[in-house]
This record gives structure tokens, C-alpha cells and sequence, in this order.
């Protein structure tokens, strides 16, 4: 019987020194840079959020937060970047509605499983976006676009560079009963650009890529995606108010994952982070001013938060037609 026993009581002294350096190694994050890699281009929504959010939170954590822009096929190249990093904390993504929420329905087949991938450590915070146009496109209000297009099917021409500005648009267009041309972007920088130009008609865009671009005068803003009007753009109409579209509504969200499997104190240490970031005097007045609402909560409210919208923008993909590519 002494084998057995100095067997067990080794099994035991093992699994005690490996339960000991896991709560060291929480108890001792971070204590190297983290690295945050948002999946889409720089000057994006997503990455002036990330990077405004990332200052305050290495504040917090005493250690820097490393911004690395990892754009590419609607977020998907950088979301499976953080899916199959290790799960220490030091690599940790910028989601959005994008990449944690509408990708498995845009795709027939994801590198990794969106539903089981990634810890919810966050949520950052929502925010509607504007409907704009070229300014010297002839329509001057939304009702007027949606005459154009019905009068000239095809003609009227739509930029998009994520999952949340191609979906908005192409609910437009199927609630409203017209068809109008898709126009891929990489980025929103580069398709903001091409609307200045007069390359694209519209670009339904966040408000931190559009508002001031609206506000210099440069493109002209049509409506706001949200079901009440932004208290920012008090004079800019609801979708609903502009064209007599009933329960059009789209939110786009922001909120920090990392890959599957981390230890709860580091899930709760970078939550902490993420909510005294966003309760920050800096945060908030930068982004408010945008449009964004701030929500701070725990990781287990944003991880249901995440599969509600998930079939949220399942049922908004179907209802837009959009088929998996």
C-alpha cells in the first residue's frame, strides 16, 4: 500500500504547487506590456477607441498597453490572431459587433468558433452611426436618396468597411424597397476619402469617423442610425423620421476579449481597467461628444450582452439578404 499512498500524496503536492503558481501568476499581472490588437485600420472608430481606452488603462495597470492594428476581411484577421494567442492576458483584442457578433453570419466557415473562441472581459460602449452623402450628390435629404435610387436602380453607389456599415446600409436598401451598388473598403479613412471625392454617393459610418467630417463641412449628413436622435446632432433626423422607415435601428458596439480559457483575476483585473477607463473624465469627454455611450459592467453582463447581439445581427444579416460569402 505505500506506493499508492506516496503516489496520491504526490499527486496532491503537484497539483497544490501548480494551483499556487496559478494564483501567483494573477496575483502577479501584468508585469510585461499588453498587447491589444484591434482588427481594423488605424483612424478607424474602433482604434481611436482602443487607443484613448488603452492610455487610461495602462494607468491603471501600471504597465503600457501596446496598440497594433491587425486590419483585414471584416475583422476577422486580427480576432484570430487573439483567438489563438495564449490565454496569460498579454494579448487581448478591441472587438466589435464586427468581429464578436455578426462574423458567423457572414461566414460560411470562421477559423475559429466565434461563440467559444473568447473570454468577454468588457464592454466598452455603443454608438450609432450617420447616413452621409458626397456633397455634391443631388439628393439633399434621405427621402430624396430613396427616390433616386428606386428611379435609377444600381446607380447609387455605397462604401463600406465593416460589418456594421455594410449591414446598415443594405438594411436601408431592403426596407426601403431600392437597390443600390456595394462598394468594399479596407479601411474607413479610405472610404471617407473616396466620398469626400465624389468616388462613392454614400458611407454610413460611426460617429467618430463621419461627425467631423459633417461638422468641417465636407460631406453631408442625411440621418443617424438610431431609434432616438443623438443628443450630439440634436438637427440631424432618426432613419425613421427621414424616410418613414419603422424600426430601423442600428447600434454598433465596442468591448475587449481575450482568447478562451484565461484565469478569472486577469478577466477581472483588465475589467476593472476597462470600467475605470471608461467612468474617466478624458473618455468621456472625448467620445461623448461623438455620440458613444459608455456602460460600465462586469465580464459575465458583457458576455450575455455579446450573444444577444449576436442574434441581433444574425436576424439583421437575414433580414438584409446578405449571403454568406
Amino acid at each position: 500500500m505505500a506506493g499508492p499512498v506516496r503516489f496520491g500524496a504526490l499527486a496532491l503536492l503537484t497539483l497544490s504547487i501548480v494551483a499556487g503558481a496559478s494564483v501567483a501568476w494573477a496575483q502577479a499581472y501584468p508585469s510585461r506590456p499588453i498587447r491589444a490588437i484591434v482588427p481594423f485600420a488605424a483612424g478607424s472608430a474602433t482604434d481611436q477607441i482602443a487607443r484613448s481606452f488603452s492610455a487610461r488603462m495602462t494607468e491603471s495597470l501600471s504597465q503600457p498597453i501596446v496598440v497594433e492594428n491587425r486590419p483585414g476581411a471584416n475583422g476577422m484577421i486580427g480576432a484570430d490572431a487573439v483567438a489563438k494567442a495564449l490565454p496569460d492576458g498579454y494579448t487581448i483584442l478591441f472587438g466589435t459587433n464586427s468581429t464578436n457578433a455578426a462574423l458567423k453570419s457572414l461566414m460560411k466557415k470562421l477559423p475559429y468558433d466565434q461563440d467559444t473562441a473568447f473570454t468577454p472581459i468588457g464592454y466598452m460602449g455603443s454608438v450609432p452611426l450617420i447616413v452621409a452623402v458626397n456633397n455634391d450628390f443631388p439628393a439633399k435629404t434621405l427621402a430624396e436618396l430613396i427616390a433616386l435610387a428606386k428611379a435609377k436602380p444600381g446607380e447609387v453607389t455605397f462604401a463600406t468597411a465593416s460589418t456594421s456599415q455594410r449591414i446598415s446600409s443594405e438594411m436601408l436598401a431592403g426596407m426601403a424597397g431600392i437597390r443600390m451598388t456595394h462598394v468594399p473598403y479596407k479601411s474607413s479613412p479610405n472610404a471617407i476619402t473616396d466620398l469626400i471625392g465624389g468616388q462613392v454617393n454614400m458611407f454610413t459610418a460611426d460617429f467618430a469617423v463621419m461627425l467631423p467630417q459633417v461638422k468641417a463641412g465636407k460631406v453631408r449628413a442625411l440621418a443617424v442610425t438610431s431609434t432616438k436622435r443623438a443628443a450630439v446632432a440634436p438637427d440631424l433626423p432618426t432613419v425613421n423620421e427621414a424616410a418613414g422607415l419603422k424600426d430601423y435601428e442600428l447600434i454598433a458596439f465596442f468591448g475587449a476579449y481575450g482568447p478562451a480559457a484565461m484565469p478569472r483575476d486577469i478577466v477581472q483585473k483588465l475589467n476593472d481597467a476597462i470600467n475605470a477607463a471608461a467612468r474617466s473624465k478624458e473618455v468621456l469627454d472625448r467620445f461623448s461628444a461623438l455620440g458613444m455611450e459608455t456602460a460600465p459592467g462586469t465580464p459575465e453582463a458583457f458576455a450575455q450582452r455579446t450573444a444577444l447581439e449576436a442574434v441581433k445581427w444574425a436576424k439583421a444579416i437575414r433580414d438584409s439578404g446578405i449571403e454568406p460569402e
